[in-house]
């Protein structure tokens, strides 16, 4: 690292202001700051110190998605190969085959989604953000492993220039730009999004190949056919990082420890869910809703959306009460979405991104209430 620290160090007067290529700074010292620590400090005045900057907060969310990613990559040979009657395979056999199918996906994330974020920013001659660190794995995790590689491209496109630099960029965006993308390439392509044979690689050119996830499942009437300790441990059809309960806890145990989720928002996502699940649970009237409640939690993108979407700093809410009407209701929402909508049994991505517009209004509610309580408090204390 010393050598290329050493190169850096050599050309960065040139992309200083003044220098030859200012104009293309930004991407010289995006680069420069994402391989190094920044050397510039305060010089005056009283600031607030702190170890933490945005760089070191969305590598530590891409580490808490480590454990999910990596499960995933497996699940992908696993899915394939389990179909196909007779055939035997270690697990790095099933690892090396899901890495082949998964690790295009995450270049094209990140070549076409950084690529983006470097042009606006010479263009507009500000610094590079990081936010785009914890984006350009998020899509692949969420998405089928078989869309065809042009449409990511298109959806990575859509969801950075329309999801976020619209809105100024890196915390200005008012929609996660992961489920941007996902909406986007669901709607544009439903065929590759949706369906039986989307989930399992290969599945259209493979004999008998079944891979339908469990809410696609309970959503024609069937009942879900897996076990809880599948459902739980993650070997099951489904998107590629959104199967494992297990990795996604490792996860959201990992955010809570460094302090930079919010159990708040998960929490109250996971109480919105069960107490609806419960409720359609009473009811009864189709699988969806004679599906156990506890289970809704474990199944689809549920989990994955509320450790790694729903608690994304920028789109939720921010106030502490607003943090538990938002969580919540994101919960109740998918869940609605899951039982009334046949075409569409998720309805987590719909929730989150429902409640990303709406977060701030949650927000200016919480903070006027908040407001008239202490004036109310403020006139009895000068009537006293």
């Amino acid at each position: 690292m010393q050598f290329i620290n050493n190169f850096m160090e050599k050309y960065r007067p040139l992309f200083k202001k003044g220098g030859k290529y200012e104009k293309y700074g930004p991407a010289f010292f995006g680069i420069d700051t994402f391989l190094f620590v920044p050397n510039h400090t305060t010089y005056s005045g009283a600031h607030v110190r702190d170890g933490n900057d945005l760089k070191r907060v969305m590598i530590v969310v891409v580490f808490a998605l480590v454990p999910a990613t990596i499960f995933g990559i497996w699940n992908i040979g696993f899915q394939h190969f389990s179909q196909i009657p007779g055939e035997y395979h270690s697990f790095l056999q099933l690892f090396w085959y899901g890495l082949i199918k998964f690790l295009p996906m995450v270049v094209i994330s990140y070549a076409v989604g950084l690529g983006i974020e470097f042009a606006y920013a010479i263009f507009r001659g500000h610094a590079v953000n990081e936010g785009y660190l914890v984006s350009g794995l998020l899509i692949p995790l969420i998405m089928p492993i078989d869309i065809p590689l042009w449409m990511l491209v298109v959806a990575v496109v859509f969801a950075v220039i329309i999801g976020k630099e619209a809105f100024g960029g890196t915390g200005m965006n008012i929609l996660n730009p992961a489920l941007v993308a996902r909406a986007f390439a669901f709607f544009s392509y439903p065929g590759s999004m949706s369906g039986d044979f989307v989930w399992v690689a290969d599945a259209a050119t493979t004999d008998g190949v079944s891979g339908a996830t469990i809410l696609g499942s309970l959503a024609h009437g069937h009942p879900a056919g897996h076990s809880v300790m599948e459902m739980f441990i993650g070997n099951i059809p489904g998107s590629i990082g959104e199967t494992s309960v297990l990795m996604i806890l490792i996860g959201a145990l990992f955010l809570l420890f460094t302090g930079i989720g919010s159990w708040r928002i998960m929490l109250s996502t996971l109480i919105g869910g069960a107490f609806t699940a419960l409720l359609f649970n009473l009811w009864g009237a189709n699988e969806l809703m004679n599906f156990p409640w506890w289970q809704h939690l474990m199944v689809g993108g549920f989990l994955f959306g509320a450790v790694f979407m729903a608690t994304d700093p920028v789109t939720a809410a921010q106030t502490t009460r607003g943090k538990w009407i938002y969580g919540f209701l994101i919960g109740v929402i998918a869940i609605l979405v899951r039982v009334f909508n046949g075409a569409y049994p998720e309805g987590m991505m719909m929730a989150i991104l429902l409640l990303n517009v709406f977060a701030p209004t949650i927000d200016h509610y919480v903070i006027k209430a908040n407001i008239k309580k202490r004036q109310k408090r403020l006139q009895k204390a000068i009537a006293a």
